[in-house]
């Protein structure tokens, strides 16, 4: 497979990759070497399926030297753990190529490969990797092998420089992922503040409908604020008291009694012939407005034969709030219970004045979470009001989220990152790289395989997934996309990582 995007590091060694720049990747640096050694040089690149970071020493017809041949799987950002490396240099010139073959790696991830030259010259590097994780052919440019020391050309430069993050960094720390900039088109955004608000029909506030007193032993097994309840599911038991409605509910009580016997009565001397099916049909009518008027009474409450009320929830959810002290006294009206389904939620977003107007229907919008790196994207656009608050000087709009795990909660107060009507073209970076510090946009390049670089950005817009940057990125480089801020860290520390290489 030929590589999509190699990386040739200008300012560490030529376009034949020529060994004259001090290696800074590995944990053994430059200083811990002879005076006398000469530089060597390093290659990364990436194909789609592997990521390869090599050193190299300085290439001496007759003086074999060990590579450092770093290999990641880019399915999982994960070392080689086993499997075939072949190493082929073939003469620019013609002639026989060199090869060396490593079955397996010395140390998860790397490999260390040593070929002798016989001959000076331009060779062209092939890498081979056949390993169960990952099987790719790696065309890694070109190295300049010197007949002797006294020919290599001075050292030029003081090395990459940068933040340095070793390979055996990058492959323990979870999630550590890299991507590169590319062009493409994204919605322009704004951001606004916004509050996680039950959907509509998704909150149900049960109330008292007639004053009574709360049974204790239902209050027992009535569901506690948090735990999940079912439509219909029993919530409180309440017995009605007389007097400001109570008497009211036993004369209907009373009033359906005798309404269904005067039915029941009136069907059977129909039966014997003996009233005309007139007579049935006033009955009926009876009994269905005394029905109606014990129902309107008890409300949301269902009337059982002793004459208490049984309080359930209208809605499967979770419950918010619960106010049902046992045994006491509610008048009617009185919340009780509390249940919010919150499986699917709103968000109210409060758009300025000056940029509603850039807002069109079906535009979406994303919440990132707060305390964490995660972004939710709004499923639909509900509504967008037409009418500027007079105190505010903000237009409401509605966005609809899924929220099928409850992690969003209800109540919460978030910055909405809102897109518009409007489309600009640049250079895209995942938003997962972009960090904010002090306030201000900023992303880590990786400049070479264990050296990355801080990039203050200008972010034009993102749609939640990616961004769009206007400065500080451009189309080809490789950034971090994942576990970026330990990256960060590492760019605060001051001292040399205490482990090297495992060569």
């Amino acid at each position: 497979m030929e590589p999509t995007k190699t990386l040739f590091h200008l300012t560490r060694f030529s376009v034949y990759l020529l060994p004259f720049v001090v290696v800074l990747g590995c944990g053994k640096r430059a200083e811990t070497r002879a005076a006398a050694e000469p530089p060597g040089g390093a290659v990364t690149l990436w194909t789609d399926s592997t990521e390869l970071f090599m050193e190299h020493p300085a290439l001496i017809v007759g003086a074999p030297d060990k590579f450092a041949v770093h290999l990641t799987d880019l399915s999982d950002f994960a070392p080689l753990r086993s499997g075939k490396v072949t190493l082929r240099f073939e003469p620019k010139s013609g002639g026989r190529p060199v090869e060396v073959v490593q079955e397996a790696p010395s140390s998860p991830g790397i490999y260390g490969p040593a070929p002798s030259f016989s001959s000076p010259g331009v060779y062209r590097v092939t890498v081979a990797v056949e390993s169960p994780q990952v099987r790719d052919t790696i065309h890694a440019g070109e190295l300049q092998v010197y007949r002797a020391a006294s020919e290599i050309p001075p050292e030029q430069g003081g090395g990459s420089g940068g933040i340095s993050f070793l390979k055996e960094q990058q492959w323990k720390t979870p999630g550590f992922r890299t991507a590169f900039a590319d062009t493409g088109t994204v919605a322009q955004t704004f951001q606004a503040p916004g509050e996680i608000v039950p959907a509509g029909g998704r909150l149900a506030v049960i109330s008292a409908p007639i004053a009574g007193l709360i049974e204790a032993s239902g209050v027992s097994r009535s569901p506690v604020p948090g735990e999940r309840v079912g439509k219909g599911e029993v919530l409180a038991v309440l017995t009605p008291v007389l007097g400001e409605g109570g008497s009211s509910y036993a004369e209907a009580r009373a009033a359906l009694r005798e309404a269904e016997d005067e039915y029941a009565r009136a069907q059977r001397l129909y039966q014997a012939e003996a009233v005309p099916q007139r007579r049935v049909h006033e009955a009926e009518i009876r009994l269905t407005a005394a029905r109606e008027a014990l129902t309107g009474l008890a409300g949301s409450g269902e009337p059982r034969k002793d004459g208490k009320l049984v309080v359930r929830s209208p809605i499967t959810g979770v419950v918010a709030s619960r106010q049902v002290p046992p045994g006491s006294r509610v008048d009617a009206g009185a919340e009780l219970f509390t249940v919010v389904d919150p499986s699917t939620v709103w968000v109210e977003v409060h758009l300025p004045a000056n940029q509603a107007s850039r807002v069109r229907p079906g535009t979406g919008a994303s919440i990132q979470l707060p305390g964490t790196d995660q972004r939710v994207q709004a499923t639909r656009m509900v509504s967008v009001g037409s009418v500027v608050d007079s105190l505010t000087r903000t237009v409401p709009a509605l966005y609809e989220l899924a929220n099928r795990d409850g992690t969003i909660k209800v109540g919460t107060t978030v910055q909405v990152q809102v897109r518009t009507g409007e489309r600009e073209r640049g250079i895209v970076i995942p938003a997962s790289a972009v960090l904010e510090e002090d306030g201000r946009p900023i992303a880590f390049v990786q400049v070479e395989g264990e050296s990355f670089e801080r990039r203050p950005l200008e972010i034009a817009g993102s749609d939640g997934a990616r961004a769009l940057v206007r400065s500080g990125i451009r189309a080809g480089e490789r950034l971090v996309t994942g576990a970026a801020y330990q990256v960060r860290l590492a760019s605060l520390s001051t001292s040399v990582p205490a482990h090297g290489h495992e060569h």
